[in-house]
């Protein structure tokens, strides 16, 4: 009896691994809830399924990023410097050279609404960092490297791939600037990802990328900032 239980847990464990039927709706269940708002703090659910995906289909930690960094310090400081930067090239020049409304409509509330910082703060950290991450660098990344191989080809169309999916993610929320910030921050993440294989790096990258923008927003900043170099 052991043996059979055990057997089928194996059984159950590859086809989560899989492309088959089970596989392809695990894919779709972990994705497609994203981070959802259970009365009122944003929770990572795909992020938290993945980690459960990964216990049930046994596939190790470092196949989702999980791997622990070289220096904590040096990669905490390096995504912190790579976040803020990125951040303010996207608001200065990319943006304003696409044409983008320099106001974030979708979160606008948050101008001088100290009420509202912890929460937005735990969802940019927790949802955003952690739970996308883990989503589309992570698990999509295990996922497409399965279905298309591991070499240079294969990690360049992961990572077009993921970016896309991540950019379109943000389209019915923050609209089609959203969608374009997101498109560009995907392939710095993805990129980074590709190369490194680690998640820690990518998660600090986010977070200090979206935190920036919360600080310039809660400040009321996004006109000024969008109009450093271009006027």
């Amino acid at each position: 009896m052991a043996a059979e239980d055990s057997t089928d847990r194996d059984r159950f464990a590859a086809d989560l691994r899989g492309f088959g039927a089970l596989g392809l709706l695990a894919i779709v269940v972990i994705v497609l809830p994203g981070n959802v708002s259970v009365a009122g703090p944003v929770l990572p659910v795909s992020g938290m399924l993945v980690l459960l995906w990964r216990a049930a289909s046994h596939t190790p930690w470092r196949e989702i990023g999980y791997v622990r960094p070289r220096s904590w310090i040096g990669d905490l400081a390096f995504g912190i410097v790579l976040g803020v930067a990125l951040k303010l090239l996207l608001k200065a020049v990319v943006m304003p050279l696409l044409g983008a409304d320099p106001i974030n409509h979708a979160y606008h509330y948050l101008v001088g609404n100290t009420a509202a910082l912890p929460a937005a703060m735990f969802a940019m950290i927790v949802a955003a960092a952690f739970g996308e991450e883990t989503t589309f660098r992570g698990f999509l990344f295990e996922r497409f490297g399965r279905l298309f191989g591991r070499g240079l080809v294969a990690k360049a169309a992961t990572v077009l791939a993921t970016s896309t999916w991540f950019s379109l993610s943000h389209l019915s929320d923050q609209g089609l600037a959203g969608a374009e910030q997101a498109a560009v921050t995907g392939l710095v993440m993805g990129c980074i990802f590709a190369v490194t294989g680690r998640i820690w790096l990518p998660m600090c990258v986010h977070a200090a990328y979206d935190l920036t923008a919360l600080a310039i927003i809660y400040l009321d900043r996004e006109t000024e900032v969008a109009h450093w170099l271009l006027n």
